[in-house]
């Protein structure tokens, strides 16, 4: 129960890693506002495995990308469990499609950096108002942010390489208040992110090539996660912690 008594945002918190952090956190003794965009019957599924566990939490739907949507997942946050957030953890993101430098238009472009990076801003500068020494930011970034991801993937690579560099200049700002920012950047972890996005054969052929021979789980990014966001790691900032088996050394 390393996280007893705090109070926890998680956006993406519906499925896939997201879902996995969020019943961690709560395992951990948090109290969990788990954010999704659409899927309520996933996010409902994340709350009822959180309440199995024992945890508290409620399910905030809103879009990540808007400004009026952050503002109200505060505002319920604050609602359900007090003045204070001492965790928030980045999970919203993705990939939306695969396009080359032809295929992509403008507009599919800021769709991709506002999703990915333009939401860690706004949840980032919407939550730290309540936070107090001791809080914790944890944002999500790739592999692909290293090595500037797989075939198609250029925006999404650009924008979590940006989170990288995000997390850096928010732990420079925020540290001296006492808040720490760190990011994670998962390898090829298995999830549905993977079933829509990698072929079969691409992902044998990564797992392959790790020295583990596998792909990573949801839940041992969400261990890394709960790691991060407890006072065992209260020396920790500015970090973009690799979680990819070693696949790829930063």
């Amino acid at each position: 129960m390393r996280l007893k008594g705090k109070v926890a945002i998680v956006t993406g918190g519906g499925r896939d890693i997201g879902r996995s952090v969020s019943v961690k956190l709560a395992k951990e003794g948090a109290k969990v506002v788990v954010n999704y965009k659409n899927g309520e019957e996933e996010a409902n599924a994340t709350l009822q495995s959180i309440k199995a566990v024992g945890g508290e939490a409620i399910i905030v739907k809103g879009d990540v990308t808007n400004a009026a949507d952050v503002t109200n997942i505060v505002n319920e946050a604050k609602k359900a469990f007090g003045e204070q957030v001492h965790i928030l953890v980045n999970v919203a993101g993705g990939l939306v499609a695969r396009k080359t430098l032809q295929e992509m238009d403008e507009e599919f472009f800021d769709f991709v950096m506002n999703l990915n990076l333009k939401s860690v801003f706004l949840l980032a500068k919407a939550v730290t108002p309540l936070m107090q020494n001791g809080a914790s930011i944890i944002n999500f970034s790739s592999i692909a942010g290293r090595d500037g991801g797989g075939p198609g993937a250029s925006a999404y690579a650009t924008s979590k390489g940006a989170v990288m560099t995000f997390t850096r200049s928010l732990a420079k700002e925020l540290g001296p208040k006492g808040i720490r920012v760190n990011s994670v950047a998962p390898g090829m972890i298995a999830t549905s992110f993977h079933d829509t996005f990698s072929k079969p054969e691409v992902r044998a052929n990564v797992a392959n090539a790790t020295p583990l021979k596998r792909e990573g789980k949801a839940d041992e990014v969400a261990d890394l996660v709960a790691y991060l966001a407890s006072d065992e790691s209260s020396f920790i900032n500015g970090a973009n912690i690799d979680i990819n088996g070693g696949l790829f050394f930063s």
